[in-house]
């Protein structure tokens, strides 16, 4: 796809959510409408869309940073092996946003994706 114009870029982001119903459960959110954009690999879980959502600044530090930043901070939460680190990494993953933190603090960066940044 080649983009035209600057309004085309927001249906880039979001395009995963067009496709709600094929999306794994995890994240899958039927009771909010809120769009809230993604990484450049992994796609918003649900918990994580809802503390963004549930906090309106973190979300305005969260729509404001790019999506590659945005995929550090989803890989960090989706790194996370029990669901106790889990919840810790979702609450700082606000707090440093917060506090105008761009990139996860401590984390050497996510793996998932190509050295070319793709």
């Amino acid at each position: 796809m080649t983009i035209e114009t600057f309004e085309q870029v927001p249906e880039l982001i979001y395009h995963h959510w067009d496709e709600a119903a094929s999306a794994p459960a995890r994240f899958r959110d039927p009771v909010s409408s809120q769009r809230v954009p993604g990484g450049v690999v992994h796609e918003l879980p649900v918990d994580l869309r809802k503390a963004l959502i549930d906090n309106t600044t973190a979300l305005a530090a969260w729509n404001h940073i790019t999506p590659l930043a945005r995929n550090e901070f989803i890989c960090w939460v989706e790194n996370a092996r029990h669901e106790m680190t889990r919840a810790r990494r979702i609450r700082r993953t606000k707090e440093e946003l917060v506090e105008g933190q761009r990139r996860p603090c401590c984390w050497p960066g996510c793996t998932h994706r190509e050295p070319t940044g793709s």
